[in-house]
């Protein structure tokens, strides 16, 4: 006999609620005897059933046992009625229903609990996935950044401009790479100091004499930064501290630092 498909039958569970027949009954109590699989599984299938009961039952009010037995005293002789079979049936019917009912309540909460779970274990399995995908973008940026860093600063093409520190910021020291070629411009800070939320720092190409807009830039620059591209051939390179967005001329008594471009 199959063990599993036996019990997944839900004989046991009629057995427990008096469902059987005499037949059947008589024929699971032999297969007892003989399989103690059987006979663990069904002590379970009562535990539970009685457990349930238990948590259904109300405790009747202590003035329930005193109005019994004044009823009992006050009555000597009370007829004793036989109960007919089918009162009974009905009875045990009712009963077995009322187990059934607590009993599928009890396995849909623990199937309920079961699938909340699942569901928080889901939620946490998507939010790492999500910071495992966040990092390995912001790793792959940087590796990016150092790739164009490395193309910049190795390319002969580049002319590196040390900014040394004016009076006003002796400290302070930046660099520009420019390409006489293609223009370009690239920044790169190695002290300077931090400015309040309103204020930019510069940066401004001395063409012909005349200073240049090149873009803005904050101090928290890390790695090299894409200005705007040098045209012609400046002498000079210079930043001041502007309002925050810049100005189309520069506050040279705010200079930071500047170097002049040794090619021209």
């Amino acid at each position: 006999m199959n063990i599993k498909e036996y019990i997944s039958s839900g004989i046991l569970e009629a057995y427990v609620f008096g469902d059987l027949s005499l037949e059947e009954m008589r024929d699971l109590e032999a297969k007892l005897k003989v399989y103690p699989e059987l006979k663990e599984e069904l002590a379970k299938i009562e535990a539970v059933s009685e457990q349930l009961l238990l948590k259904a039952s109300i405790t009747p009010r202590t003035s329930v046992k005193t109005s019994l037995f004044e009823k009992i005293e006050s009555e000597k002789e009370v007829p004793v009625i036989p109960l007919r079979q089918e009162s009974m049936t009905w009875r045990y019917a009712a009963a077995a229903s009322i187990v059934f009912g607590l009993f599928s309540s009890f396995l849909a909460y623990t199937y309920w609990s079961r699938w909340q779970e699942s569901q928080s274990n889901l939620t946490q399995l998507l939010a790492q996935n999500q910071r495992i995908a966040q990092d390995y973008s912001t790793v792959q940026n940087r590796l990016e950044e150092i790739e164009t860093e490395v193309r910049i600063t190795t390319n002969p093409d580049f002319e590196r401009v040390v900014m040394k520190g004016t009076p006003n910021a002796p400290q302070s020291i930046a660099s520009v790479y420019w390409n006489a070629r293609t223009k370009e411009v690239y920044l790169s800070i190695q002290n300077m100091k931090a400015l309040s939320k309103e204020n930019q720092y510069q940066l401004w190409a001395i063409i012909d004499g005349k200073p240049v807009d090149c873009g803005v830039f904050d101090s928290t620059l890390a790695g090299l930064l894409k200005m705007k591209d040098a045209a012609l051939f400046p002498t000079t390179f210079a930043v001041t501290i502007e309002p925050r967005g810049g100005k189309s001329s520069p506050s040279l008594e705010t200079m930071q630092v500047a170097g002049n471009v040794a090619k021209v």
